[in-house]
């Protein structure tokens, strides 16, 4: 969440952007805003002058009284008690202004950072770097919804029997793959420093406003309307509100978690040939990287990052490039973000498998998540950062499509010790 101080020190480069983000009416949202605060400054200052009144007048009832006027001491009460009462008028309307305005601001995007590329869609953003090797598939290869098929490893249509599309059945060597998937990117996140959680994977909506998929995201995730908790999109929900209303002392940090979780998405709206297999589902399996650090270091954090999840694909063999995302394709919480995709030689196409993201102090502002200055002790906002490291589904498909052979499916050296095996047959 924006803080006021952030739009009064440079409104006009929040409005910019803003509008780099393509926020409509962002102008109108921050002037809003403005009008707001200056609404609640207003009351505070009544809210303060009738407190002070009270006090003068207060110090007067007991002179009064001493000198036996108590008369004119009672008529000063009173007159107390009608101040106390439009303070609390005030007190009340101050208290509702501030609640307009968090409600407004928690419908305002974060602000890009300005290494952000102009832009309106994925079209528009930037490849930074591209790796791997390109992928000589045999003649009449195959699309990963078929290799499925074809080896027993995943049944769509059992999934759709159980619970509907986009919920899939691992069978056999496919859930093996998935496990082994797991425990690969668990073991590569550990050996990175990273402490592994295992959360709920459902939460409450306060945790989701903090993270801020609400009220952004609201129809996307599935809802348990009963009990009013939400199943979560991505690990980063749990583990970053772990640090919801806490204050961490700087040299704790940076906090590096990761976490294994299930994740849900209702992808609302979601059609055509680039949603089928295992291109978008509604469930699927991810590891998720999170940093809790200060504004100085979290720049150092996010390319760590960055490193880590290339390092991953390279260790799995898989072509692959990186994007930094244009300010019309970034998420409503993320300062700047790239994107890893894996190219599917069978589909003739790129598959996001990751986004890394740093938030800057929008989630930590919404968290209240704070830090303890070592040097001079005082209260500061964190940076909050996360990434996948990494999303099965595409990786489950681009694996399938861009390893087989006439003989089978060849696993990477790196997941062998994990299949104990070399070849899916």
């Amino acid at each position: 969440m924006l803080t006021i101080k952030q739009i009064l020190d440079d409104k006009e480069a929040v409005i910019r952007g803003l509008e780099k983000k393509h926020f409509e009416g962002a102008r109108e949202a921050i002037e809003g805003v403005l009008e707001i605060d200056n609404r609640r400054k207003t009351a505070q200052a009544a809210v303060d002058g009738l407190n002070a009144q009270m006090k003068t007048l207060a110090k007067s009832i007991g002179a009064l009284m001493k000198q036996g006027k108590k008369d004119e001491a009672e008529g000063i009460k009173r007159e107390v008690e009608g101040l106390k009462e439009q303070a609390k008028a005030q007190e009340e309307a101050m208290k509702a202004a501030e609640e307009e305005r968090r409600q407004l601001l928690l419908a305002i995007p974060n602000v890009p950072y300005d290494l952000v590329p102009e832009g309106r869609c994925a079209e528009d953003n930037v490849v930074v770097k591209t790796g791997g090797h390109d992928t000589e598939l045999p003649e009449n290869a195959l699309p990963h919804w078929e290799l499925a098929k074809k080896y027993n490893l995943i049944d769509f249509d059992l999934g759709v029997k159980i619970s509907g599309a986009g919920f899939p059945v691992y069978i056999g060597q496919g859930a093996r793959l998935q496990r082994a998937l797991i425990n690969f990117f668990l073991d590569e996140a550990r050996a990175a420093g990273y402490t592994e959680i295992m959360p709920p994977t459902v939460v409450n909506a306060a945790s989701g406003y903090g993270t801020g998929q609400l009220p952004d995201k609201e129809g996307q995730m599935y809802h348990c309307e009963v009990d009013d908790l939400y199943l979560i999109p991505t690990a980063e929900v749990p583990v970053t509100n772990i640090y919801r209303d806490v204050i961490i002392d700087e040299k704790d940090l940076p906090i590096k978690n990761c976490a294994y979780t299930q994740c849900f998405r209702r992808e609302a709206g979601s059609y055509g040939k680039n949603v089928r297999g295992l291109n978008r589902l509604h469930e699927f399996s991810k590891i998720e990287i999170v940093r809790i650090d200060t504004p100085e270091h979290s720049d150092q954090s996010h390319q760590e990052m960055l490193a880590h999840v290339e390092s991953l694909l390279q260790k799995l063999e898989l072509p692959y490039r990186i994007l930094r995302l244009c300010g019309g394709d970034m998420s409503f919480t993320a300062a700047i973000c790239y994107d890893f995709e894996v190219y599917s030689e069978a589909q003739k196409r790129w598959l996001e498998v990751s986004s890394v993201s740093n938030f800057d102090t929008y989630q930590a502002n919404r968290l209240q998540c704070r830090y303890r200055s070592a040097e001079d002790k005082k209260i500061r906002i964190a940076h909050t950062l996360n990434g996948s490291a990494l999303a099965l589904p595409r990786i489950v498909a681009a694996l399938l499509e861009d390893f087989q052979t006439p003989e089978g499916i060849r696993i990477p050296k790196a997941l062998q010790p994990y299949m104990g095996c070399d070849m899916i047959k």
